[in-house]
């Protein structure tokens, strides 16, 4: 795939009120993500919280990647910034790799940057946990 050819996304409208109101509530340049994010929410497909597919990345979601070059796996959850924690286990949705991951499905990959400089390939490989999914719409 052609690195400019950004995979088809899906948010539901819930995540996408959120997320507006989150980017309204900001201070204009506190983040660097911040057109990158509203760009995403631009070219959505926002279907109903409830029409949303059960492989697909949303707010809340656990996801699992696998590293394409070691193959080595890792999961993080894809949070609002309030609930980011130390655990090294959260990514908030404020972060350039947040904002690319929220509407991708299984089976897709992206590039991560690396501490220090330069991209792994990372594929998504489960979505562990997916708020939806278990029915739990207003999260």
């Amino acid at each position: 795939m052609d690195k400019n050819t950004r995979p088809e996304i899906t948010i539901s409208s819930l995540d996408q009120d959120r997320l507006y109101t989150l980017i309204e509530s900001l201070p204009a340049n506190s983040f660097a993500g911040k057109d990158e994010l509203e760009a995403e929410l631009g070219r959505a497909n926002v279907v109903d919280p409830t029409e949303i597919p059960p492989t697909i990345v949303t707010m809340n979601s656990t996801v699992k990647f696998t590293v394409e070059s070691t193959k080595n796996e890792f999961e993080l959850t894809l949070v609002y910034p309030k609930d980011v924690d130390s655990s090294g286990k959260t990514i908030s949705i404020l972060a350039p790799v947040g904002s690319a991951l929220l509407g991708l499905s299984q089976g897709d990959e992206i590039e991560w940057p690396k501490p220090g400089g330069g991209l792994l390939k990372v594929k998504i490989t489960e979505i562990v946990y997916q708020p939806e999914r278990a029915g739990e719409f207003q999260r």
